[in-house]
């Protein structure tokens, strides 16, 4: 049975949420039976090199949309699952994912990918501006 350090995530969680801290993502892994958190950072970069073939993690980021006169913070939930992760622990994921669910409540979108080439950021953005209704961006698309 999967268990979810509840605390421990929801202090990872809460600090992604916090307008005060740049910290604008923390992944999920696991350990043993048990979700963890794994790390969090300001460079999604960072976030997208803990991505691997053999990984299979959680991850909240914070994606900044708008422009100078109005930033805009929108949340999303990544499931990440490399392309070596076998059948079995893939069928758990989604349903330790609602594990992951009731500490991580707020998101516009949720992405589950295993593709390096779609966690790109440019692309998990303009995902997001789609779901979250108008797009006030000052530039001209």
């Amino acid at each position: 049975m999967t268990q979810i350090d509840k605390e421990a995530c929801r202090e990872a969680y809460n600090q992604v949420r916090d307008d005060n801290t740049d910290t604008n993502w923390a992944v999920f892994k696991y350990e043993g039976s048990t979700i963890v958190p794994a790390g969090q950072g300001t460079d999604y970069e960072d976030f997208k090199k803990m991505c691997t073939d053999d990984a299979r993690l959680f991850a909240f980021v914070r994606v900044t949309t708008g422009d100078a006169m109005s930033k805009r913070a929108k949340f999303t939930l990544i499931t990440w699952i490399g392309e070596n992760i076998g059948g079995l622990q893939r069928a758990k994921i989604s349903t330790d994912k609602t594990l992951v669910k009731d500490i991580v409540q707020n998101f516009a979108k949720e992405f589950t990918i295993s593709e390096l080439k779609e966690l790109d950021e440019e692309y998990i953005r303009t995902e997001l501006i789609k779901a979250g209704g108008a797009n006030y961006d000052a530039q001209a698309e």
